[in-house]
Formats: C-alpha cells, structure tokens, sequence
C-alpha cells in the first residue's frame, strides 16, 4: 500500500497536466521535459512556479502524511518505524521520474527530491537548496545547480547528523538525479545548454526524460 500509493502519487505529471490546461502539450515545446525549468520558459512564472510548488508537495506529502498514515495502520514498530519515510520518499520521486500516466516518461524528480528531504532532512535541504540557489544566481543555469545540488545532498545530509540510511537514501537519489541531467552535462560541456530567460535552440526529442 505505501509503495503503490506513493509513487501514484509522484506519478501526477503536474507539469503535463497545467501545460495541458492552457493547450500546449509540453512535451514537444522547449526542452521536451515535464518539469517545472520547461513550464517556466514556455508558459511563464506563474506556471512554473504552481508546477514547482505541486511537484514538491508530492514529495513532502508521501513522507509526511503517507508513510506516518501507513505505520499507524500497520502499528509497526523498529526496524520498519521511520524506515518507511524514506521508502515513501523514493517511491514518490520514482513516480515523477517515471510516470505511469506518460509511458514511463517523467521529468527529473529536483522538485520532488526536495519536498522529500523537506521533510525528511529539513537542515540538509537547507544546504544542498542554497548551493543550489548560489550556483543559479552566478550561472542562471538551473541544470548546473540541481547537478550541484544533488552533490551537496548526501553530503549535507552526513554533516547534519543523519544516519546511515538516509545517507545511502540521498547518495542514490542524488546519483539517479545526475543521471536524469546526462543530456544537460552533454549540453553544458559543449556551451549549448539554454540559460534561464535564453531562448531554447534546441529541439526536444532527446529530452524528454
């Protein structure tokens, strides 16, 4: 039941959805990517910042509300009480990335990984958000800054007293987060990649995971 409930629920393709609302079909406009970056250029402030908001709030919510609901229905206790946060968290962040609802093709899980350690690691969150925002402001990348960000995690999460688990938690997610951005790093190397408030110049086939 956590399992199944936390990745329908991750899965909600929040970017598609408000994109589709307005008649764009996101996915072959701008980056091709469901996410909040690619519904902020094309549709504006407003509807990135709403896609943002929601993706994140799936994370938070399979943590916060799902994972604790499950454990007092099942009356668990050690070892399971408190590792299924960390479970609700991934299966969440694994239906963003891949999303039932689009052929298994979703967006690249920053926004939900952050509503996860939100709630999870709320002073690692805090660190790995600021390299995140000291990156973008210097580089107005925002794919340099989630790849620095997803750096940061694990580490942060250490240096804040978390245990084992949650550290081997945010060293996967962040190596699956790097991952997601392969296509970035490429673009990144070769200067091709779209700054924040640059126009897109290339096409989204390749881009959509």
């Amino acid at each position: 039941m956590l399992v199944l409930s936390s990745y329908l629920l991750g899965s909600i393709p929040t970017g598609f959805l408000v994109a589709k609302a307005k008649g764009v079909d996101i996915r072959s406009v701008g980056s091709g990517n469901i996410g909040a970056t690619n519904v902020f250029r094309i549709l504006g402030k407003a509807a990135g910042i709403c896609v943002l908001t929601a993706d994140a709030m799936k994370g938070a919510f399979a943590v916060a509300v799902i994972a604790p609901a499950v454990e007092r229905m099942a009356n668990w206790t050690a070892p399971f009480e408190g590792n299924l946060t960390a479970l609700a968290g991934i299966c969440a962040i694994l239906g963003h990335n891949y999303t039932c609802w689009l052929r298994f093709k979703g967006g690249k899980g920053i926004a939900t990984t952050a509503g996860v350690f939100a709630a999870l690691a709320p002073a690692a969150f805090g660190i790995a958000l600021a390299a995140w925002l000291v990156v973008f402001a210097a580089s107005r990348y925002v794919s340099l800054a989630s790849i620095v960000a997803a750096v940061a995690l694990p580490l942060a999460v250490w240096l804040t007293g978390n245990g084992a688990l949650l550290i081997g938690v945010s060293t996967a997610l962040g190596a699956l987060a790097i991952y997601k951005h392969k296509a970035n790093i490429e673009r990144l190397l070769a200067g091709t990649e779209n700054r924040i408030g640059a126009k897109p110049t290339e096409p989204a086939e390749e881009k959509k995971t």
